[in-house]
């Protein structure tokens, strides 16, 4: 296998360069480019929710950082592969049709080499054949973002190292707006108050004899013992945005009655059921897709592994939400779970306590 992906990047570099660079259309560099800062997720960047003027290239840069971080308060830890340092990545956010600039940066205090595949991108595997960067290498990308939906993206140097780089942490989602904006099932438009994106991370952590977890001193020092955990198909964790807990407590998300509420999430690895206790998927588009039209009123939906979805709900009781993975194992026991804390006046017509607990008369 490992062979073969080689053979498929040479081919597309072959042709890259046969005909990238002499077909190059010079109208492209005339467009108006606009720079997006990245920002730490669940948040998104600035952006408009419907396009103005034509097309951009909208340029982003990302810097890959291997680090140390803690998965839960129980000695979990990982040296995570990231895309500027979160597990997901950054989302980004663009228009159909915009061209995205992306700078891929290996800082010379990685380890190991890396690259991106972007689901939304058209040829080269993604983009990942004309993006392998070694430690001290930096790579410019342009794709144009031609499918309207949410898309993952993430590392996929070749062979093992694809889903050793994925599980541990490299990968993150973009969203390519229509032109005109969300519509809704019967083509009217939609809008949201407020966006988050959540990526569903599955942890492969090894444990010792004792059954404590271990730790290593760098991300290849560990990488055999994690191959054999992962073979298992077992997960150690399923959280969501890096940790357990990530999105809980004094980091839960917030949101008011009357309130709409976009949440996109990926799952790069194996397949989720996103489930809004308490509320509902107003619309969903649950393989990603915003040329198709939204489901309505779901309770629970499903994301394959590899892919992202979107959700919208507007808010209509105060109090606090759960947002899970509805396999309630993986919720409860693996951490796969967000809190919403949604702030309003209570309608006692949606629901009331008729009696409070008390004594069976």
């Amino acid at each position: 296998m490992d062979h073969l992906y080689k053979f498929m990047i040479t081919i597309a570099l072959f042709f890259w360069a046969l005909i990238g660079v002499s077909a190059e259309d010079t109208s492209v560099d005339k467009l108006e480019r606009i720079v997006q800062e990245l920002v730490t997720p669940p948040l998104l960047p600035v952006h408009e929710q419907v396009a103005t003027g034509e097309p951009k290239i909208v340029q982003i840069r990302m810097v890959i950082e291997e680090k140390l971080i803690e998965v839960d308060q129980n000695g979990a830890k990982i040296w995570a592969m990231t895309f500027n340092g979160s597990v997901p990545g950054p989302i980004i956010v663009v228009h159909q049709d915009d061209y995205v600039e992306l700078t891929l940066v290996n800082p010379k205090t990685n380890t190991l080499q890396h690259n991106i595949d972007f689901h939304a991108a058209t040829g080269a595997l993604g983009g990942g054949g004309l993006t392998h960067v070694n430690p001290g290498q930096e790579v410019v990308l342009r794709f144009k973002a031609t499918k309207p939906g949410v898309f993952i993206y993430h590392c996929a140097p070749g062979g093992v190292m694809v889903p050793w780089h994925v599980v541990s942490g490299m990968n993150g989602a973009i969203m390519v707006l229509p032109r005109d904006g969300l519509k809704d099932a019967n083509g009217n438009p939609v809008r949201y108050d407020k966006a988050y994106y959540i990526g569903e991370q599955d942890f492969y952590i090894p444990k010792d004899e004792k059954g404590n977890f271990k730790t290593y001193k760098n991300p290849i020092a560990g990488m055999q013992d994690m191959l054999g955990v992962m073979k298992t198909l077992i997960p150690t964790h399923i959280v969501f945005n890096g940790k357990v807990g990530a999105l809980t407590g004094d980091n839960a998300l917030t949101a008011k009655v009357g309130e709409t509420i976009m949440i996109i999430h990926s799952q790069a690895n194996r397949d989720t059921r996103p489930h809004l206790i308490g509320g509902h998927g107003d619309l969903v588009w649950e393989r990603g897709s915003f040329a198709d039209k939204p489901k309505t009123n779901l309770e629970t939906w499903f994301i394959p592994g590899g892919a992202a979805g979107a959700m919208i709900y507007t808010f209509k009781q105060p109090g606090l939400y759960a947002y899970l993975n509805h396999n309630l194992i993986e919720a409860f026991q693996l951490g796969a779970a967000a809190h919403i804390n949604v702030e309003g006046d209570w309608d006692d017509d949606l629901m009331k306590q008729v009696k409070a607990p008390g004594a069976i008369q």
